[in-house]
């Protein structure tokens, strides 16, 4: 299934060239006690553009950090990334969203929305436009001067994606952002992001550790293995879109639900 190239009457179809490139991303950090930690060792796949890319593995096998570099958060320790030919710039190009929505909860859903424009000085009036646009996108429009605790926590993520969406990023980094939800609302909010995403189209790196939510969202999973997590397989998913919960009964998800829980249960 993974890493098929298709004929299409007497021409082959090329692969798309890459936007996002890892080639040889180490990273390692060094504890209060002066003990190296290893996190990732020589990480290299690359993303097309607009692509929906979800990435499994087992707890601290460097997923977030993977993130956090691509994000300009972090420096890699060895190798190089890439963003369309150049540096990763967390204000010109990158949106990010947490596991948890981090709002501020002394400003309303429309202030926390609008906290990205202040930063990288988007101009007034078209930020506002912008949140109120993203607000009906998401169904909030009615809860724009709500303040956080008045929403429910599917609710406060959905404001989480607006706020990382605002200044139109090219890139859209997600660090689990449904796990700490119950087990409904994070499927709702699966489906609901990929009708953002189809309206929206981003190139999207999804951290997550379910094996089912990744194959749903992705058109690409990258498994990475324990600490220090290397690449163990990028698996091509190539279910049809547009996709939603009864996606996960057929037999072509089950199956690659096999190949991933057997990736991921490996030695390397």
């Amino acid at each position: 299934m993974a890493n098929v190239v298709s004929i299409s009457g007497s021409r082959l179809e090329q692969p798309n060239p890459a936007f996002i490139k890892f080639t040889g991303v180490g990273k390692v950090f060094h504890s209060k006690d002066a003990k190296r930690v290893e996190a990732i060792r020589d990480i290299s796949f690359t993303v097309a553009k607009n692509k929906f890319v979800t990435i499994v593995g087992p707890s601290g096998c460097g997923k977030s950090t993977l993130l956090k570099m691509l994000a300009g958060l972090l420096t890699p320790t060895s190798g190089h990334i890439a963003v369309n030919s150049s540096e990763p710039d967390p204000l010109a190009n990158v949106g990010m969203v947490f596991q948890r929505p981090a709002l501020l909860p002394w400003r309303t859903v429309l202030g926390n929305i609008l906290l990205p424009a202040i930063i990288t000085g988007l101009q007034k009036d078209i930020a506002l436009e912008r949140a109120h646009e993203l607000l009906g996108l998401v169904g909030l429009s009615d809860f724009a001067d709500k303040y956080p605790n008045e929403l429910s926590g599917g609710m406060q993520q959905r404001v989480g994606i607006c706020r990382a969406l605002l200044c139109q990023p090219t890139v859209l980094l997600m660090d689990e952002p449904f796990a700490a939800l119950d087990a409904m609302t994070r499927e709702d909010l699966s489906v609901e992001l990929l009708r953002i995403w189809q309206h929206e189209p981003k190139t999207v790196l999804f951290v997550t550790h379910s094996i089912a939510e990744a194959i749903l969202l992705a058109d690409q999973v990258v498994i990475i293995s324990s600490r220090p997590g290397r690449v163990v397989r990028t698996l091509d998913i190539e279910i049809p879109r547009p996709r939603d919960l009864a996606t996960t009964q057929t037999a072509a998800f089950q199956e690659y639900t096999s190949v991933i829980r057997a990736s991921i249960g490996a030695r390397h």
